[in-house]
């Protein structure tokens, strides 16, 4: 299970934070926002995108100030980058979805 949280905007549509473990083999986990209209099209969109296991239970880790203005300007609305561990704040800046998704290319053997 994830933790993460939720928060509803003004207009009526809602910013999903996420920690999520990473798909790569390093062991570090991301952070993932989601801006969308409701919850349940922010976990789907997660979903459409192959992480299919996600669900979001409370509100124990709600996205920050700093975390909603970035998820609400960018164009996908759809943004990662490494989580906090243990409370150290990560100067790391925010990257696409795609760059989470996006395949190493193939090593060829000689």
């Amino acid at each position: 299970m994830a933790a993460g949280g939720f928060c509803k905007l003004p207009t009526g549509s809602v910013v999903v934070a996420l920690n999520l473990p990473s798909p790569t083999a390093d062991g570090t986990g991301v952070r993932v926002l989601v801006h969308a209209q409701n919850r349940a099209r922010a976990l789907t969109r997660l979903r459409n995108l192959g992480m299919r296991a996600i669900y979001l239970r409370g509100n124990g880790a709600p996205p920050t100030p700093d975390e909603i203005t970035a998820v609400l300007h960018h164009p996908d609305g759809l943004i990662w980058r490494t989580a906090p561990d243990n409370g150290v704040i990560v100067t790391e800046l925010w990257h696409p979805i795609r760059a989470l998704l996006r395949r190493p290319p193939a090593v060829q053997q000689p």
